[in-house]
């Protein structure tokens, strides 16, 4: 029975994914309505796998290798899928019409600074982290979190820098230093 409900909860997460693709889809448009420049298209494909990937590698992992629904584990891990959840789209709403799943820049607009952003600079990725490593281990699901962590360390390794060349490139005069971390947010 766990393991239908853990199905239950991917299931949901890749809804929700798609909602963020839907989402991400209309910012794009409007970005590139106004001038928005592309960065880093190459990693896109790998970022996408890697995402779908831990999805079917969760649910494929409690199923195949009968991993144990852990109540000590399993509840604080959920908490960690929820919280991550809800900074993910604290920060969709903090970035409103710059946010994206791809790295797509308006040239001339201002960083933004104000709600996670203030304290770290890519707060979606601590939620994609988190999210990585605990989503598995709500089932026990630890072949998958650790490989998944892994890979997508490695990943936001190329996409951070990306991203930050990105928003030097287009930002404007004023966040130039900003974007680069010279200044803290």
């Amino acid at each position: 029975m766990s393991q239908l409900l853990f199905t239950g909860l991917v299931l949901a997460v890749g809804l929700e994914r798609i909602a963020e693709l839907v989402v991400s889809k209309r910012h794009a448009a409007w970005a590139f309505s106004r001038g928005g420049v592309e960065f880093g298209r190459a990693h896109y494909p790998a970022m996408v796998a890697l995402h779908t990937g831990l999805l079917a590698g969760a649910v494929a992992e409690v199923w195949l290798l009968d991993r144990p629904f852990v109540p000590a584990l399993g509840w604080l891990m959920l908490a960690l899928v929820v919280a991550s959840q809800a900074l993910r789209w604290w920060c969709i709403a903090t970035l409103g019409q710059q946010w994206n799943t791809r790295v797509i820049v308006v040239p001339g607009l201002a960083l933004v600074s104000r709600g996670p952003y203030r304290w770290l600079r890519h707060p979606n990725y601590v939620a994609v982290a988190v999210e990585g490593l605990a989503l598995p281990l709500v089932h026990s699901a630890w072949l998958t979190a650790a490989v998944f962590t892994v890979l997508n360390a490695a990943l936001l390794t190329v996409r951070v820098r990306v991203e930050e060349q990105a928003l030097v490139t287009a930002a404007a005069p004023t966040d130039a230093v900003r974007a680069m971390g010279q200044e803290p947010r």
